[in-house]
């Protein structure tokens, strides 16, 4: 009815735009735009759920308390004080109103309805999949889950932690090696993680690594995308005729896919062999699936294992998010990108896990780094995790089994047909076919509601998943059913399975075990399953429970109506390859969620391929690069980042191959600009970028940025925006009227994708016209600018599935509720630091005493004391609340960011937690409470710690567990005492601990 309604009501139509930005397919029907009359006769009758007053958490006399805290009569007073006059857009964003919740779902369903859920058996590294709905509806649509930031806190995130430790052990297992990260990106980032990391071992002197011919199209592609800053030169050969004897003093590693993109499973043993006796590494990327059949990569002598966990109850998506594999043998654990959960020790010896090894990333190593990882895809890997755990080892064979038994019965149909298998006899879940005419059968399929792949003219690539049923294996095999061929029925095809065991070589056969931990064999009853799952999201501190005030990280509102249309089959169970007229809705919501971006960041051009923050600032650095070397300029290469940058910053502009120059601030944390000036001059003819953050990272809206950024713009040099802190610009400025060239977006900070415990993210990036040529590209569906760069991911819109989240949010809020979420944001944070400038000391304000949408609590002046910030921010885990952001970018500080969904009260209750706090550091600076012995030393307080029949600790148990009243009701539990972080690196352990350990 609404639709209908919509339909006649409709007015006037807004064209999508001639040129595509997202996509260079032809441009697909427009949305049907909700006119909302103004007229005051009529306002009665308009809808009452408006999305802005349930996203923004204050209104009316609790923003009036907030303004009369910071003594000023209005927002805008406030705004004069905070914000350069100089930068202020001169126009509202031209968004139009927001669309009320009800009705921005039948419009996007509406939308939805025009993409076809065809049955894709494409592969590629993409398959259908049976997602258990008990991890469905309690993990991927639940908030305690979804909502949970990066378990850099473990004491507040033992069940996620121990959630991916599952997520490693499984890894391990099926791959045969001994240490796996808690995730990466996607297949083809992985696969260019793993060349880097042969490049590295071979010390950065061998710059050959060779890829087999039959690896994925999109894995090849960014494997050449990334290998061209390096001056790795990549050679796609076929493997097992390649002279690897002739290469041995620049032979850095090789990549094999098993089973490879064509289906054949090889035996890599002696191919293996030979790569080492050159000196090189061997990488393999691989199956989870099927390596429950296969003999694993460690078994014959790999180096790396690398894939994706797609097909492990993850729906595909349109090409994500997934999480990434990686493991490794033990000498390259130093080298792995990524988190690596360990097991450690807390304060009173029990076991408890944490991040291990963080030294290796790049918020530690900065330009030294070769990887950028920081978002990862924590939420799809613990949704693969409790997939393994659910089915066990037993399910999970089982499921392989039948996929394979699905292959040889669709096998048998088409040798029946008179087709020509090319890998018949070796195989797991794919076939390869002899067709002669490829196009003739893919139309035949489309008929019938089926899409295969077009391997070439000649050959149809087919891959089955463990949703194919009977009735659909039917159908396909009567695809490839010549005119004139006798129909066979399904028992005599599936007689093949009487006389055959397995369909690969009989020394691929896998012989060892896996998953045989107890967490693997214990919850298959969903009653069981429920239960674990339920117990681990009860150790995790989320935004179910209160505000998450670290800085720098924007952790907003992810609103239900946002979240809903995420799990809709027609989101969830598109193939990320799907024929473009199969994906029209998809294109149209690209395209909007696109021209939105570009208002809101005056840009007019952009890609929504990157899938974090971190390979935004890579894709958008590389585009500058591209840029240079378009006009002859090859020789621009020098990066100007400032000392307070974040750590993927420097680490980006490394992985571009560009020489990084670092810019100093000045003593009120402002960019020193006589020394930005002085560098920028000095290297004026290789100039190639400056990387600003705006706000700074010490939260200010500084002055002088737009003359920063011409200074680099009359030397020839580009301006890149980090867009961590576009939450404190929508509306009010914008990273094109500043003066940057290009910048990314953060979707899982901004635009309310939630932070998933470490990831899905998003990052696309937005640029100037000159810019847009270059923008990625992909090898398999058309996308990007006329020149564009290699891919950035391995599918052309990244996690697509997740953007209807921040497609959602804008629609909803409108222009006028976008900005004023902003207003309230760096309201919030600076009424929180006006609070707290009465008890600790805020560092970095502008002249007004005003921060941006966060700002710094010194810590230092009580380090003499005992207590640092790292005491603060435990006790706070008392409190109910997570830790704010530590020591960045201040040592011994902790930096706080209210985003505009918190209510004032629940501000209040924070500051009075902080307040309180600063009441216990004062008895230990009177010498009322011991140095090293305290409640903030000590801190936080498990149950255990709190029960414990001795009690000698010069405070109270119930100062250490209940110092302020609402905690009597409210109490979240930090589950374990304080980590010991040196134990754990000093005692490596990354897979599940033995029950036993537990005794």
């Amino acid at each position: 009815m609404l639709s209908r309604l919509a339909i006649r009501s409709k007015g006037a139509i807004a064209r999508l735009p001639t040129q595509r930005l997202v996509s260079a397919r032809q441009p697909t029907r427009p949305f049907i735009r909700l006119q909302h009359t103004s007229k005051p006769v009529l306002a009665k009758l308009a809808p009452l759920d408006t999305f802005p007053r349930r996203h923004i958490g204050s209104e009316g006399n609790e923003v009036q308390g907030m303004l009369q805290q910071l003594g000023v009569k209005n927002i805008e007073e406030m705004l004069a004080k905070t914000i350069p006059p100089t930068i202020r857009s001169p126009k509202p964003l031209a968004i139009g109103e927001g669309i009320p919740e009800r009705q921005l779902l039948a419009r996007l369903k509406s939308v939805a309805s025009k993409n076809k859920i065809n049955r894709s058996y494409i592969g590629q590294g993409y398959t259908d999949t049976v997602v258990p709905n008990v991890i469905l509806r309690n993990i991927l649509e639940n908030p305690a889950w979804y909502t949970q930031y990066t378990p850099y806190q473990p004491e507040i995130a033992q069940g996620r932690l121990e959630s991916l430790l599952n997520y490693q052990t499984m890894i391990t297992d099926l791959t045969g090696l001994p240490i796996a990260n808690a995730s990466l990106l996607d297949e083809g980032t992985a696969a260019a993680e793993a060349m880097l990391m042969a490049w590295q071992a071979g010390r950065r002197k061998k710059n050959l690594f060779v890829v087999d011919e039959n690896c994925h199209p999109q894995t090849i592609a960014c494997l050449k995308t990334r290998a061209e800053s390096f001056n790795i030169e990549v050679v796609i050969a076929d493997t097992f005729n390649y002279k690897f004897d002739e290469h041995k003093k620049s032979l850095a590693g090789v990549l094999l896919q098993y089973p490879d993109t064509r289906g054949s499973v090889k035996d890599y043993e002696n191919l293996t062999a030979s790569v080492h006796a050159a000196g090189g590494q061997v990488a393999v990327a691989t199956d989870l699936m099927a390596l429950t059949l296969l003999k694993s990569p460690g078994e014959f002598g790999a180096d790396m294992a690398l894939g994706n966990s797609q097909r492990f109850g993850v729906p595909m998506g349109f090409g994500g998010p997934h999480a990434a594999f990686f493991a490794c043998k033990d000498e390259h654990k130093r080298r792995m990108p990524g988190r690596l959960i360990g097991v450690s020790k807390d304060a009173a010896g029990d076991n408890a896990y944490r991040l291990a090894l963080q030294t290796r990333e790049q918020h530690i190593r900065r330009e030294k780094a070769t990887s950028n990882i920081c978002t990862a895809q924590a939420l799809l890997a613990n949704m693969s995790a409790m997939y393994a755990v659910y089915h066990g080892p037993e399910g999970v064979k089982a499921i392989a089994q039948r996929i394979n038994h699905l292959t040889a019965v669709l096998a048998q149909g088409i040798r029946t047909s008179g087709y020509t298998i090319e890998n018949d006899g070796n195989f797991f879940d794919t076939l390869s076919v002899k067709v002669g005419n490829s196009s003739a059968v893919l139309q035949k399929a489309a008929a019938a509601g089926i899409n295969l792949r077009a391997i070439d003219n000649n050959t149809i690539g087919v891959t089955l998943d463990e949703a194919v049923t009977q009735d659909e294996l039917a159908k396909l095999i009567g695809v490839f059913q010549k005119e004139g061929t006798p129909e066979v029925s399904m028992e005599q095809l599936a007689t093949v399975l009487d006389n055959q065991v397995t369909t690969f070589p009989h020394q691929l056969e896998r012989t060892s075990s896996y998953l045989q931990h107890p967490v693997f064999n214990s919850y298959h009853s969903e009653t069981e399953m429920l239960r674990y799952i339920h117990h681990l999201e009860s150790k995790d501190l989320s935004l179910v429970h209160s505000m998450i005030a670290l800085g720098s990280c924007t952790m907003k509102l992810n609103a239900t109506t946002e979240m809903i249309p995420v799990t809709w089959p027609e989101f969830a169970n598109i193939h990320p390859f799907a024929p473009v007229d199969q994906t029209e809705g998809y294109l149209a919501m690209l395209d909007e969620l696109a021209d939105d971006l570009k208002e809101i960041t005056g840009f007019e051009g952009v890609s929504l391929q990157p899938n974090s923050g971190a390979q935004g600032e890579y894709a958008g650095l590389r585009v500058i690069r591209a840029y240079h070397h378009a006009r002859g300029d090859e020789h621009r290469n020098v990066c100007l980042i400032p000392i307070s940058a974040h750590g993927t910053n420097p680490a980006s502009a490394a992985m571009c191959g560009m020489d990084v120059v670092i810019v100093q601030c000045d003593a009120d944390g402002n960019l020193d600009m006589d020394d930005l000036k002085a560098k920028a001059k000095k290297h004026k003819d290789k100039l190639a970028a400056v990387m600003i953050t705006y706000p700074s990272t010490f939260g200010m809206f500084e002055a002088g940025v737009s003359e920063a950024c011409q200074v680099v713009h009359d030397l020839g040099g580009l301006v890149y925006l980090d867009g961590a802190n576009l939450n404190a610009q929508i509306g009010l400025t914008k990273p094109a009227e500043i003066g940057a060239d290009v910048c990314h977006m953060n979707l899982h900070k901004t635009f309310c994708i939630p932070h998933g415990g470490g990831g899905p993210g998003m990052g696309p990036i937005a640029c100037t016209k000159e810019l847009e040529p270059y923008l990625p590209g992909h090898p398999v569906i058309a996308c990007g600018g006329q020149n564009a760069i290699g891919p950035i991911s391995a599918a052309p819109y990244g996690s697509a599935s997740i953007l209807p989240i921040s497609w959602a949010y804008i629609k909803m809020m409108g222009g006028e509720g976008l900005t004023q979420a902003t207003k309230l944001a760096i309201l919030n944070a600076n009424y929180m630091a006006s609070r707290l400038g009465e008890h600790y000391e805020i560092l970095y304000t502008n002249e007004n005493g005003m921060c941006g949408h966060e700002f710094i609590v010194d810590i230092r002046p009580f380090v003499e004391k005992g207590i640092e910030a790292i005491d603060v921010a435990k006790r706070l885990q008392d409190y109910g609340f997570h830790s704010p952001t530590m020591s960045w970018p201040v040592t011994n500080t902790l930096m706080i960011e209210p985003t505009e969904s918190e209510s004032k009260a629940e501000l209040d209750r924070f500051c009075d937690a902080m307040i309180s706090i600063r009441g216990e550091i004062q008895q230990v600076v009177d010498g009322k409470l011991p140095k090293g012995n305290n409640m903030l030393n000590s801190a936080p307080h498990s149950i255990k710690t709190l029960m414990a029949d001795k009690w000698d600790r010069p405070y109270s148990r119930e100062v250490a567990a209940f110092p302020m009243p609402y905690l009597r009701e409210k109490k979240f539990w930090p589950s374990i005492s304080r980590i010991d972080d040196a134990y754990g690196d000093r005692n490596l352990m990354c897979t599940c601990p033995s029950p036993e350990e537990y005794m």
